[in-house]
């Protein structure tokens, strides 16, 4: 069940929980754009949404975590997003030409192209539990 959280700097936190499912990359793309919408980013929804779907497909994919975490962080001008897994063993993911013809490799050349800024971080430092990959998108009128 996603919830939010209200921080000092007036932003607000958004998490979800989704087991690592074929279903999870609509149930997550679905929620990040209402979530856009509600909060007034709707110029943001539709590249997040497909972000979004992009990075937890990626999970399903990939990795053999029992869960996909996604986390949202809106402010009045951005939202910072990330998808989470808890795969200590799944590999860097990395940026690849694709040619064609191919049905994947586009995912992070898309975050590359379209998101503000990106990055993937290993979470819980040397003894990684997991990685998580994240996406900035700002808004044009400040929300």
């Amino acid at each position: 069940m996603p919830f939010a959280v209200l921080t000092e700097d007036r932003s607000h936190t958004y998490r979800l929980r989704a087991p690592n499912a074929s279903s999870s990359p609509k149930v997550c793309r679905d929620t990040i754009a209402l979530l856009l919408q509600t909060t007034g980013h709707p110029e943001l929804a539709e590249t997040a949404r497909l972000l979004v779907s992009e990075a937890v497909t990626n999970v399903n994919l990939h990795t053999t975590a029992s869960a996909v975490h996604l986390e949202a962080v809106v402010r009045h001008d951005r939202v910072l997003v990330s998808v989470h897994d808890d795969d200590p063993s799944a590999g860097r993911p990395h940026l690849r030409a694709a040619d064609g013809q191919s049905e994947n490799g586009r995912g992070l050349a898309l975050l590359a192209g379209l998101a503000h800024d990106w990055g993937v971080t290993w979470t819980d430092g040397y003894h990684t539990t997991g990685k998580r990959v994240w996406f900035e998108l700002r808004s044009n009128t400040g929300g």
